[in-house]
């Protein structure tokens, strides 16, 4: 087991996943890092290229997926998004935690090629704050709430496929579950053997 670990962070829209991961990151920037996803979208304004995406051409990204460059990938609408495998293996040897902020097909793929991937499921304290939460963006009407509430639920079905649960009430102690999760794997006594080689090295055997 390597001293970092890849974790994949999964919700449904309105959960409040994306707050959670930024202020993970800003609590934990030297445990905690994200991978940079490819898509094939059109940049938008004030987004930068190999921050908020590495933004691809359809050409590139269909040749990274037939030589098996990604670990994930997903056509949404007319566009691609996808996360390289090489990407995320760089992360991990620099020893800090990987979190890939995806949904719960991609964290499914991401499973079926690397087995030790930690997956982490966040829900919202009930299906009536979740509305609430959507209802109160003011960007969307009735007939658009009601289709994000839907495939709230198809999503939130698949919550048994993650190895931790948190719910997301409380934001503060939402952050310090999932700092909780992320620091004790840290401290797995397989992670903590390769980090302390020299102190494990010096135990005399049982």
């Amino acid at each position: 087991m390597k001293q970092s670990a890849l974790f994949t962070i999964s919700a449904p829209s309105g959960a409040g996943k994306t707050s959670l991961v930024k202020a993970l990151l800003e609590k934990r920037p030297d445990e905690v890092t994200v991978s940079v996803s490819h898509a094939t979208r059109p940049m938008r304004p004030g987004e930068v290229d190999g921050r908020d995406y590495h933004f691809v051409s359809i050409e590139e990204f269909e040749r990274m997926v037939e030589a098996g460059e990604f670990l994930e990938y997903a056509k949404v609408f007319d566009n691609y998004y996808g996360t390289s495998r090489k990407a995320v293996e760089e992360l991990l040897q620099q020893g800090r935690h990987v979190i890939l902020e995806i949904d719960w097909q991609g964290a499914r793929q991401v499973k079926q090629q690397i087995p030790e991937t930690i997956a982490v499921f966040i829900l919202p304290p009930s299906r009536e704050e979740l509305r609430r939460r959507l209802t109160g963006r003011g960007t969307d009407d009735e007939s658009v709430i009601e289709r994000r509430m839907a495939d709230a639920d198809r999503e939130m079905a698949h919550y048994r496929d993650a190895e931790y649960l948190v719910i997301n009430d409380i934001f503060d102690d939402a952050l310090f579950d999932l700092e909780c999760i992320v620091h004790g794997e840290s401290l797995r006594r397989e992670r903590q053997e390769r980090r302390h080689a020299e102190l494990i090295a010096s135990i005399p055997e049982a």
